[in-house]
């Protein structure tokens, strides 16, 4: 009789484990809400930015909105990384970290994560972009007008070569192509709800 409870019990904790990871699974594989009072910026749209953010002689931006507090911000970060590391030297890029609770400082940000590249913390970039959800990419040409604002992979841990949205757009910018054309994985925000890490 003790044997049958202690496999009942074992079993229900498992089952409750499971349950819990297909829940956290399931929820990010939705799409974030859109806010009813989100300001909508088009591509092609000028974006006028906070004076915080500079470009490099004329380089494209390449902004990262990050949630620390955001699993799918965090499994992003090797990805964003090495995004940085390849095209560095041909855009600006800059991170922008929303977190309402402000409970991480940006030396903590950038140690934790081994980030090179500055960072704010300023949500007026994430509105003036029309982001909504962290992780999202936003290409801006060097004219300041969106280019690409998307996710970066099909993927939640962005381990999809096929479906490499972010780099795809990169590349089609520096290719001089004025229409890539995306499905809505890419274009469809995905990810933890702004400002809050919710959904």
């Amino acid at each position: 009789m003790k044997k049958l409870f202690v496999t009942c019990w074992l079993l229900l904790l498992l089952s409750g484990v499971c349950y819990i990871f297909w829940y956290n699974e399931w929820k990010y594989t939705l799409p974030t809400p859109v806010p009813q009072n989100l300001h909508a910026v088009n591509k092609g749209e000028h974006v006028e930015l906070s004076d915080r953010i500079h470009t490099e002689n004329g380089k494209p931006l390449f902004i990262h909105f990050f949630n620390p507090d955001c699993p799918c911000s965090r499994f992003n970060i090797p990805h964003f990384n090495s995004l940085v590391r390849k095209y560095g030297d041909k855009f600006t890029f800059v991170v922008v970290v929303i977190n309402k609770a402000k409970n991480y400082s940006i030396e903590d940000i950038r140690d934790k994560y081994d980030l090179t590249v500055p960072i704010l913390a300023d949500q007026s970039i994430a509105n003036s972009c029309g982001v909504y959800s962290t992780p999202q990419a936003v290409i801006l040409d060097a004219g300041s007008n969106l280019y690409y604002r998307g996710n970066y992979n099909r993927s939640r841990y962005c381990t999809d070569n096929k479906s490499n949205f972010a780099q795809m757009a990169i590349d089609s910018l520096l290719n001089n192509s004025s229409n890539p054309i995306f499905s809505q994985y890419a274009l469809k925000a995905y990810g933890c709800q702004l400002p809050y890490c919710t959904r």
